[in-house]
């Protein structure tokens, strides 16, 4: 067994990490950003090393500043979480060379599994067929519009390196294919540092059902049962529970088959989930993750199996314990994602900021695996998933009526959170009889009519400041960085920090594209500018497209608040910018 493991990741997924492997007796380090240095997962670990830099390109992917982390701290395994490198096949390759072990699955069936549009292949060599799409990579917007043209719109563009929504994008005419697959692109590039991307027909009204299968060195690969994913906007999952609901066994027994066909063709190991989209009875292979989904807690909590751990021994060498025949699952469970955006009027707007209260809730079968505790800053640099909130009961309507008890006893102020939109959904006809789709929640009344979910906060955060000091240790004379919150810095002689934000602009003028008409355009939330779309002298019409902004790994467009000429422009790419902003002035 590891006597050392390195997370390569942050947030709750870190945390759930530390946790098993403390109960393991195994040792854990963490890596961290500079806005991370006080984070969760590093107050957690038994020691944790600095990766520098902000962005997730500056640290989290950075694989050098990984790589010396492993070399300073002797771990001889790595966990790499979801995201970031959990799917990088370079990666993977450049921690087993240097002789630490990747708990995952091998390279080699990352690099079938982790490009969808191979693994696309490798599924229907397997004998299991896809949606209707392409195979290839995209090369021009051109190439959707004749896909859309034989095959109907709409067409969903999507990451080839990815999955979580990040990359995808829905395009439903011809008009708006070049925008759409520029924006996928630069999604995915910088979620996964892959732009590539492919296309598939994008279906009317299917549910979103996934497979968690596992398989050891020895040619053993079972699936451990289903979990339903249709809960979903922009694509990306609010709501999961385990079994899927209105599924018929034989289907699951089927799909549960597939998935293990799916895995074995590429030579699986690890943990896995294989994605399908279930429509008429009908189920199509979408994509194989190749690594720990987010929502498998909800598996954890019906087979009574502690995933991670699972991982672990098994990237130790040690077999399944366990026989396809020897599963057993029981009750029902439902996770919600508690992600930091603002669902009101249906935007769900990112909303990174200080969580200035967080108090859990508590009872029998109700499990929270958070990143973040009272005190802790949301980034605008990272995944907005503060949490995941799960219950268990013996059936699907005691699960649902434990959740929305749950939700009710969650109190978390200074930032927006999805929780208020995941309760009005919990309550619907169409979710309690379970015959919603992925494209559901976007047509649900009730989401529209959330007027705000943000908890304003009255504190005032104190900026930590870099200093490099001369100390001594045990009489040896050593120079050290201190990182000293600027109030505790007296004096005016100390040289401030450069600020990376655009200049020129003021608050508190609300959203990109409010009602006021004021033509004073503002940003709803901090993030950076990744494109702007208009020039001074420019005529607009209200709802056009001025900028595009960035926020916790999302694309925002900013829309013209009224019809007009553009005066000013006050942003470039790059720039960063903060809540109520004016990006542009139109007269």
């Amino acid at each position: 067994m590891f006597k050392k493991i390195l997370i390569a990741n942050r947030g709750e997924i870190a945390v759930r990490v530390i946790r098993t492997a403390k109960e393991m007796g195994i040792a854990t380090v963490a890596v961290y950003s500079d806005l991370d240095r006080e984070a969760l997962h590093v107050r957690l670990a038994d020691e944790a090393y600095s990766l520098g830099g902000e962005t997730a390109a500056e640290s989290y992917l950075n694989t050098e500043a990984i790589l010396n982390a492993l070399k300073l701290s002797g771990a001889d395994a790595l966990h790499p979480g979801y995201g970031f490198y959990s799917e990088n096949t370079d990666f993977a390759r450049a921690i087993a060379e240097i002789g630490v072990t990747f708990i995952g699955p091998p390279p080699e069936a990352i690099e079938v599994m982790g490009d969808k549009i191979s693994s696309r292949i490798a599924a229907e060599k397997a004998g299991v067929n896809g949606v209707p799409g392409t195979v290839e990579v995209i090369k021009s917007h051109e190439e959707v519009i004749a896909f859309g043209e034989e095959y109907g719109w709409p067409v969903a563009i999507k990451a080839a390196y990815g999955g979580g929504g990040r990359g995808m994008r829905v395009v439903n005419s011809a008009a708006e294919a070049k925008d759409a697959l520029e924006s996928a692109q630069r999604e995915a590039e910088k979620a996964f540092g892959r732009s590539e991307s492919y296309m598939e027909r994008y279906l009317t009204w299917p549910r979103h059902v996934e497979m968690q299968v596992f398989a050891d060195n020895y040619g053993n690969a079972v699936w451990l049962g289903e979990r339903d994913c249709s809960c979903q906007r922009r694509h990306q999952k609010l709501i999961e529970e385990s079994p899927a609901p209105n599924f018929p066994d034989e289907v699951r027994q089927a799909m549960g088959e597939a998935a293990v066909k799916v895995a074995k063709a590429c030579g699986y190991r690890n943990a896995g989930t294989v994605e399908f989209l279930f429509q008429d009875g009908d189920f199509y292979f979408l994509e194989m993750n190749t690594r720990l989904q987010v929502e498998h807690p909800v598996t954890e909590m019906v087979t009574s199996l502690d995933l991670v751990e699972l991982q672990i021994k098994i990237a130790a060498g040690e077999p399944l314990p366990f026989t396809q025949d020897e599963i057993k699952r029981h009750g029902h469970a439902i996770e919600i994602r508690i992600n930091a955006e603002d669902p009101a009027g249906g935007k769900f707007l990112p909303s990174p900021g200080k969580i200035t209260k967080f108090i859990a809730p508590d009872g029998f079968g109700t499990r929270l695996d958070a990143g973040y505790l009272s005190g802790d800053t949301v980034s605008q640099y990272y995944d907005n998933l503060i949490g995941k909130l799960i219950v268990w009961g013996p059936d699907r309507e005691s699960a649902r009526r434990k959740m929305l008890r749950a939700l009710g006893e969650t109190e978390i102020e200074g930032v927006a959170t999805t929780i208020p939109a995941q309760i009005a959904l919990l309550k619907e006809p169409e979710f309690i009889e379970g015959t919603h789709s992925t494209k559901w929640v976007e047509q649900v009344p009730a989401i529209k009519d959330i007027t705000t979910a943000i908890q304003p906060s009255d504190s005032i955060d104190d900026p930590l400041v870099k200093r490099d000091v001369t100390a001594e240790v045990n009489g040896k004379q050593v120079r050290v960085t201190l990182f000293i919150p600027e109030s505790q810095i007296g004096g005016s002689t100390l040289p401030a920090a450069p600020s990376k934000k655009a200049q020129g602009k003021s608050k508190g003028h609300g959203g990109g594209a409010a009602s006021s008409g004021s033509g004073k355009v503002a940003v709803p939330m901090q993030g950076t500018i990744v494109k702007v779309n208009v020039e001074v002298g420019a005529t607009v019409a209200a709802g056009d497209t001025v900028c595009i902004l960035e926020a916790m790994k999302m694309e925002n467009a900013i829309l013209a608040d009224k019809a007009g000429t553009v005066s000013e422009v006050k942003v470039k790419p790059g720039d960063t910018v903060g809540t109520g902003d004016i990006v542009v002035v139109i007269s």
